[in-house]
């Protein structure tokens, strides 16, 4: 009987595994099990940069090196595919965002007896870090969380919780306050003052109806392939600028020089507008707003980019539609497309390109496709959630 047990590989919710298949929380490819359950590091296992890990949700893997989270981002796609008997041509080198330079991220408030907390929630529970540290957020983010503390905590009552939603646009950071009720003028004041203080793009309130923005000297926009896309409050955006830039290089390598594409979930263009001009680009999404920008930032620039406001989930392309494109792009919600998947599989587009946020999803419609004849010929693995379990990928599918 073995008296000691070696992490081979890190599982996809973050805890080590054995060859015996034992599960060890923070543990790193290389630790050693010993008898008594510890842990004995081994060469990839180094010290977490933050304070707050692993109490903190916002991060699993601070414990392991550079190698071992490109390995464990390409591992979470290939033993995906691998479970769904999906075969992989190639796989591209990982993508993986550096420290600080997350852009878009959620904090919540609560109160701990009569200590005022603002952070994200500990793994697995509702409890709140009081965040005096991030690795993981834009520096620009992070430094609005004390003056938001001050701003909150002697307003709130101990009943109510906030949620605070904070973007790097192109005016600066767009701040939404969620559950927050501002019904005197008194607040209403405060808000402008603290949003011009801090220099902010936007300061908005959720009471409950939808975001209303208290302070906008200019409409805010986010620039999407080099062009200026208006955004709504906490709006979708890729989670940092570099990863966004891994994704769209990639889809474009699968585009080539195509010249008649569908983009579909395509949000307010972030792939549609990096296509450039000389293109004729058919846009579905679901969410009107953003369809509205990806229209009016087309208009503006002259791009031939027909977007149309729908629900691909409920009425997806149909094989017919996909057959008059050369080059389709998706990049559906973590449940994936399996509606859309199935129409694409009827059909004879050529060329796919499948952005996804969810190894399983994608591997489950990857089998859809490769049963219906597609090859999947390269895979890119991004990880733009450094530190986490989260991971992007593009995969590349033709006939």
């Amino acid at each position: 009987m073995e008296l000691t047990e070696e992490i081979i590989r890190v599982a996809a919710r973050g805890d080590g595994v054995t060859a015996n298949g034992r599960y060890v929380a923070l543990a790193a490819p290389g630790d050693i099990v010993d008898p008594s359950g510890g842990l004995i590091y081994g060469p990839h296992h180094v010290a977490p940069p933050c304070q707050h890990f692993p109490l903190c949700g916002g991060c699993q893997l601070q414990h392991l090196d550079e190698d071992s989270l490109r390995l464990f981002i390409a591992e979470r796609v290939t033993h995906a595919l691998a479970t769904q008997q999906v075969d992989i041509g190639e796989v591209m080198p990982v993508h993986l965002s550096p420290p600080k330079t997350r852009r878009r991220i959620a904090v919540r408030s609560a109160w701990a007896g009569k200590q005022f907390q603002l952070g994200f929630s500990t793994e697995k529970s509702h409890r709140i870090i009081d965040l005096r540290q991030c690795d993981v957020m834009a520096p620009e983010l992070f430094a609005l969380l004390a003056p938001m503390r001050d701003l909150l905590e002697p307003r709130l009552n101990r009943a109510r919780q906030v949620q605070i939603k904070l973007a790097m646009v192109d005016q600066g950071v767009d701040v939404l306050i969620e559950n927050w009720i501002a019904n005197d003028l008194d607040t209403h004041e405060l808000l402008s003052e603290f949003a011009k203080t801090h220099n902010l793009a936007r300061l908005s309130l959720d009471e409950g109806y939808g975001p209303v923005p208290f302070y906008e000297p200019e409409p805010v926009t986010v620039t999407l392939g080099g062009v200026a896309v208006g955004y709504q409050p906490y709006g979708f955006l890729q989670a940092t600028v570099d990863g966004e830039a891994a994704l769209v290089n990639a889809v474009n390598e699968i585009v080539g020089s195509d010249t008649i594409i569908a983009d579909l979930f395509a949000g307010s263009g972030t792939f549609a507008l990096s296509m450039g001009a000389g293109r004729k680009i058919y846009a579905g999404e679901a969410d009107l707003q953003a369809s509205l920008a990806l229209k009016a930032a087309a208009g503006r620039t002259g791009r031939t980019i027909f977007t149309e406001h729908r629900d691909l989930f409920r009425r997806p392309l149909s094989a017919d539609e996909l057959n008059k494109f050369q080059t389709v792009v998706l990049d559906p919600p973590r449940a994936g497309a399996k509606e859309q998947v199935a129409q694409l599989a009827a059909s004879n587009v050529p060329n796919i390109a499948y952005v996804s946020c969810n190894p399983a999803s994608f591997a489950r419609d990857a089998k859809t496709l490769v049963a219906a004849g597609y090859r999947l010929q390269r895979i890119w693995p991004v990880g733009q959630f450094r530190w986490s379990t989260h991971i992007e990928l593009v995969g590349h599918f033709s006939r």
